[in-house]
């Protein structure tokens, strides 16, 4: 069934998600803080571009954000001009932003007074997994307003579950970004190891790929790895804000996340190298001293 529905935030994520929910036939307005960008979707998607949050909102059922940290979410949600300004009673607000648990929690409270659901669904799969429709999604919030929402958010997922309250979303995604950090950062470690060792790093990683030590990352951006090229995914910058995320609620909940501090340190060494937008693989520049 199509539905009326809004989506704030166009950047290299929201631009092709608002996309897929087009193609999938609902009714879409987008909002954007740049407006010729939302201009420019609309006229590329055949949708509409609003003023404002609240504009966008307005008889949307389900109202879709993905910005870039809590200040922005709160901009976007919050506020005379806000999504939830403009929402009528029973419509639903799902935030696919990476923010913190406690800013679900806070949101999710602000829906409820104003009887609104929501559903904290941060993303996991990069550019690539936007721009091709498979993401996979980890949703916090109560049953019925995921049950709502999940058939239109996979309009872009090829997976999304409910994690639990409001909130489990959020920290399911600090699991994944806390896993991943380890394991860029023994990928970068063995190929390095390869390129000191006289190896032939391409060949290594083609053998080992197809036994235990295979990942996603392994497989995906080797490649571009040993190339010093990092123009690919998800940026520098915004894994430091998410790591920052996970370790900030590690000291509330007591989790030990040594591997994740060092890596978070890492990554400090790299920006200071100008690679702030290098995606994640760039670890392995830290370690070569080469990156373009």
């Amino acid at each position: 069934m199509a539905d009326k529905v809004a989506f704030l935030g166009l950047g290299v994520m929201g631009y092709p998600m608002a996309g897929h929910l087009r193609k999938a036939g609902h009714e879409v307005t987008v909002y954007n803080r740049t407006a010729a960008k939302a201009e420019a979707w609309a006229r590329e998607h055949g949708g509409a571009a609003a003023a404002s949050p609240r504009e966008a909102a307005r008889d949307a059922r389900i109202v879709f954000a993905c910005v870039g940290n809590d200040d922005d979410v709160r901009a976007v949600a919050l506020g005379p001009d806000g999504a939830f300004a403009g929402m009528a009673p029973g419509a639903i607000f799902v935030d696919h932003t990476t923010t913190s648990a406690s800013l679900a929690c806070e949101l999710d409270e602000a829906a409820r007074a104003l009887d609104l659901g929501f559903v904290d669904a941060p993303v996991s799969g990069g550019q690539a997994g936007a721009e091709k429709g498979i993401l996979t999604v980890m949703a916090g919030g109560g049953e019925a307003p995921y049950a709502a929402a999940e058939p239109v958010i996979q309009s872009y997922a090829r997976a999304v579950r409910l994690m639990g309250p409001a909130g489990s979303g959020q920290l399911t995604k600090m699991v994944n970004q806390i896993c991943i950090a380890g394991v860029v950062e023994g990928l970068s470690e063995g190929i390095h190891f390869a390129m000191k060792a006289g190896l032939d790093p391409a060949a290594v990683i083609e053998v080992i790929s197809k036994g235990a030590a295979q990942s996603w990352q392994m497989e995906n951006r080797y490649k571009t790895m040993i190339e010093g090229e990092f123009n690919h995914g998800f940026a520098v910058d915004w894994m430091r804000k998410d790591l920052g995320i996970c370790l900030g609620e590690a000291r509330v909940n007591g989790a030990h996340l040594p591997v994740a501090a060092l890596v978070d340190q890492f990554y400090s060494e790299v920006q200071a190298m100008g690679g702030n937008r290098w995606d994640t693989s760039s670890l392995v520049a830290r370690l070569n001293k080469t990156g373009r």
